[in-house]
């Protein structure tokens, strides 16, 4: 899933440049490529994984293995860390040539689809059954992107991302207004805004994506997640669905109302210009991922210390059979086991994935660099933290959610993805219309 992959790892790049306060740690960070040989397997006989260079995540990642490693002396796990790009390419040409390493790093959606399909990667779900446990302390929506045709194929790791509506408390409270709770109040504070001369929402257009997720809470609010998954399963005519078209008809009356600031299809998210919209107080809101809270706290002139960025909840709306605790962004990483490694390696594989993940140390490390770990009962570790609010909004609002639809442009295929963004831009310039997006995504199903 290169290029889908490719755009959430720019996302993600953005927040590591300050990962001592930022939500998201980098899950595409820099640092050195690992051997260049091919193949994942290992002369000794130990299991083997790949996963992304870059700290802090390297380190606690390393940290885990040779913890691991000490207290089961008769098994081994070796790990070896790549940059984000370059292991994208090395894993796709890896698992294709039945040389992959026994634990497989990845984002979950369209790519473990594929890989389970080829029958790739092994079905966990008897082995979490046989370790209720092991499933049991994750958050329950982080499994719905591990999850293909009701079958469990890889174990949620690391910290969660969701999307979040931002807000400046400052300009709110100058405006004499509450954040909105529901659709018909967002609609009622883009009048607000627009008469007072501040831009009712920030939105990096040119970047596409940041768009998209605008669209997938319309279409889990009015519709619920099935809309989405229906089309993840390749259902004909599922953009056609009823609350997929009101879902861009809603978008477009936003766009119409002049919701979003004046030329927002020529700001970029890469340059953080949205965010810095929304701290200098030139936008009242943003829609955006977790991870910009790091970089608003970092770049933000004291917007975040001085307690004037707000967060809340997508609003709901009005008729919609979406649950309004539903979340949309990035649930989680993900390991899976290689289906073509030794009986040995899987069993060392599922002992890692029992005892070696989310130790205290590196749950502990996840914290302390601003993330939070998808793990159940780690309340008190992040109220003790400077960020407590926040990190405690985000544990509640990813622990609570019943669904957590993953990222559009990683769920679908990369073919789709890259029609779905082209055809978000074409929806939010109203080049064209909610039936004629429908239709043009509906020739992009089963690609």
């Amino acid at each position: 899933m290169a290029h889908s992959s490719h755009r959430l790892s720019r996302r993600i790049r953005l927040a590591a440049a300050v990962a001592a306060s930022a939500m998201a740690l980098s899950l595409a960070a820099c640092g050195t490529s690992g051997p260049t040989g091919s193949g994942g397997g290992s002369a000794t006989g130990a299991a083997t994984m790949w996963a992304l260079s870059g700290q802090p995540k390297e380190g606690l990642r390393q940290d885990t293995v040779d913890a691991f490693n000490k207290a089961n002396p008769d098994e081994k796990l070796e790990v070896t860390f790549f940059q984000n790009d370059a292991y994208k390419t090395k894993i796709r040409t890896a698992i294709g040539a039945g040389q992959a390493p026994t634990l497989i790093y990845g984002w979950g959606g369209g790519t473990l689809k594929a890989y389970a399909d080829a029958g790739q990667v092994e079905d966990l779900t008897s082995f979490f059954a046989d370790n209720p446990e092991a499933k049991d302390r994750l958050f329950a929506g982080s499994f719905g992107a591990a999850t293909i045709d009701d079958k469990i194929y890889a174990m949620p790791i690391q910290d969660v991302q969701p999307i979040v509506l931002f807000y400046n408390k400052k300009v709110f409270a100058d405006a004499g207004v509450e954040p909105p709770k529901t659709w018909d109040d967002l609609m009622s504070l883009v009048t607000t805004f627009n008469e007072k001369g501040i831009a009712p929402i920030s939105l990096a257009g040119q970047s596409r994506w940041t768009s998209m997720m605008w669209l997938e809470y319309l279409f889990d609010r009015i519709g619920g997640p099935e809309v989405f998954n229906d089309i993840f399963l390749g259902k004909p005519d599922a953009w056609s669905n009823p609350a997929a078209l009101e879902a861009l008809e809603k978008a477009q009356d936003l766009v119409a109302a002049d919701g979003f600031i004046k030329g927002f299809n020529t700001i970029t998210a890469d340059s953080n210009a949205d965010q810095a919209l929304l701290y200098t107080g030139k936008a009242a809101m943003m829609l955006h991922g977790g991870w910009t809270y790091g970089s608003m706290k970092a770049d933000g002139q004291n917007f975040v210390q001085d307690g004037d960025l707000g967060f809340v909840a997508f609003p709901t709306i009005e008729g919609g059979v979406g649950d309004a605790e539903n979340v949309v962004g990035n649930p989680a990483n993900y390991l899976s086991i290689s289906s073509s490694a030794s009986d040995e390696q899987k069993k060392i594989a599922e002992d890692y994935l029992k005892t070696g993940l989310f130790t205290d140390a590196e749950i502990d490390g996840l914290i302390e660099n601003g993330a939070v770990p998808v793990v159940n009962g780690v309340d008190d570790k992040l109220a003790a933290t400077d960020d407590a609010d926040y990190l405690t909004f985000v544990y509640q609002l990813a622990g609570n959610a019943p669904s957590f639809q993953q990222s559009w442009d990683q769920a679908l295929s990369p073919t789709a993805a890259e029609a779905l963004l082209n055809n978000i831009d074409q929806l939010f310039s109203r080049s064209i219309t909610p039936e004629e997006f429908a239709a043009n995504m509906n020739k992009t199903i089963g690609e």
